[in-house]
């Protein structure tokens, strides 16, 4: 039995032979590099920024290089099994897409490449709130991959309501509900740029194509506005299309309008809340039997109240540094949380993660899946699908073979004490 690792190294050597290199860069800086030189400024700023003076960022990736694996020797590792038990499936790795909003920024294509790639290699895809394309659009494309939805919590009950039931709707396994973005944080580089793409309705088809939303942005459009009218872009195009297809009723009206002002306006002021409570979660829970995960944890106390509150499963997480500049490596945050929740529920970790090694680290640590998510983006940047599928899929090598040359041949084997300190 040939294991992924060995397969997807050979089939790139192979290729090597007559000539051709990998759809995208393998090593993990050239991949950013080259997604750098493709992206436009705005695009850049908004995927590869963090808040402040990106301190917390740094944190993620300096994290990991605090800590060594050492292999063992003499050990079978003929056949080795990356699956895992999690959202009552068996999944064939412990590797997540983890959710990133506003895709057309980097390809076209934006959730329709993801879903394209997370289909073929059958990994599960979380949903942005935030997305370019409906969700049940990215649902039809999914096929019958496993699929989250992440929830930002509306300001609107309505509107949470709505995009729960729709969550319920195209199969979701499980709501990853986001806890550490009730209000942007202070994002230097899209400021420089003062760029905003929710303010020119990029990332907002969501709620454009959401019934409750529509009703709050229809009620808007009847009042009059004094403010300039933004210039057009595409996605602002797309929005209002969307919104007119779903809705057939003023926002026809609007077509002559180049942004859907009413659209861009409701949302900002219903994007998120900052007066939820833990007993907001009792809430949720009424209205959907669906899992229920809570992501950005980082202090064990948190972990210790979200079990209280019945909870299904955690995502230790900072948001990839992109919410409190000068906050704790999320992985150093990681093994605490781990003890505290003491295989109650699972613990799924995400932030700085750029390769198979790093998803190796995290396991041992304790977490029972590791998100992925800057990585595949720059892959989709570079050759849409092919990108996507390309990043993980060298990921998945990279996981493959570091457990066997680490002496593992199964991910519940992958434990803390095949890690030190690093001198």
């Amino acid at each position: 039995m040939v294991s992924i690792g060995r397969e997807i190294q050979g089939r790139i050597y192979r290729a090597g032979v007559f000539g051709h290199r990998p759809v995208v860069p393998v090593e993990p800086s050239a991949l950013e590099a080259a997604a750098h030189r493709r992206m436009s400024p705005q695009a850049w700023a908004y995927v590869a920024g963090g808040a402040g003076q990106h301190r917390t960022v740094q944190a993620n990736l300096d994290a990991f290089g605090r800590h060594r694996i050492v292999p063992r020797m003499l050990v079978d590792v003929g056949e080795r099994d990356q699956s895992v038990d999690l959202l009552g499936r068996r999944l064939p790795s412990p590797l997540l897409l983890a959710p990133i909003g506003v895709l057309e920024m980097a390809h076209r294509d934006a959730e329709y490449a993801v879903a394209e790639a997370a289909r073929a290699l059958g990994i599960p895809m979380i949903i942005s709130t935030q997305g370019s394309v409906p969700m049940e659009d990215t649902a039809r494309a999914l096929g019958d991959t496993p699929r989250l939805f992440q929830l930002y919590w509306s300001r609107e009950d309505a509107v949470v309501d709505s995009f729960v039931a729709r969550a319920e709707a195209i199969g979701s396994d499980a709501i990853v509900v986001t806890l550490d973005t009730h209000v942007l944080g202070w994002r230097t580089r899209d400021l420089d740029l003062g760029y905003l793409p929710f303010a020119r309705a990029e990332g907002i088809a969501q709620y454009t194509s959401d019934p409750a939303f529509r009703g709050l942005a229809e009620a808007r459009s009847t009042v009059p506005s004094t403010e300039p009218t933004p210039r057009p872009t595409p996605a602002a195009v797309r929005a209002l299309v969307s919104m007119a297809r779903h809705y057939p009723g003023r926002f026809l009206d609007n077509l002559r309008s180049p942004v859907p002002r009413a659209a861009v306006e409701t949302f900002l002021d219903v994007f998120s809340r900052s007066t939820l409570t833990w007993a907001d979660l009792d809430y949720l829970r009424r209205r959907t039997s669906l899992p229920i995960y809570l992501k950005g944890i980082q202090d064990p106390r948190d972990a210790a109240l979200a079990i209280e509150h019945g909870v299904d499963g955690i995502v230790v997480s900072n948001h990839g540094g992109r919410q409190v500049d000068g906050a704790i490596g999320s992985l150093d945050a990681l093994p605490g949380i781990v003890d505290r929740v003491d295989g109650r529920i699972p613990v799924l970790f995400d932030s700085g993660v750029r390769s198979g090694a790093d998803a190796f680290i995290a396991l041992a640590l304790g977490a029972q899946a590791v998100l992925v998510g800057r990585p595949w983006v720059y892959g989709l940047a570079l050759a849409g699908a092919d990108g996507v599928r390309a990043v993980m899929e060298h990921m998945l090598a990279e996981l493959d073979l570091t457990m066997g040359l680490s002496g593992v041949s199964a991910i519940d084997e992958i434990t803390r004490d095949l890690l030190v300190p690093a001198p």
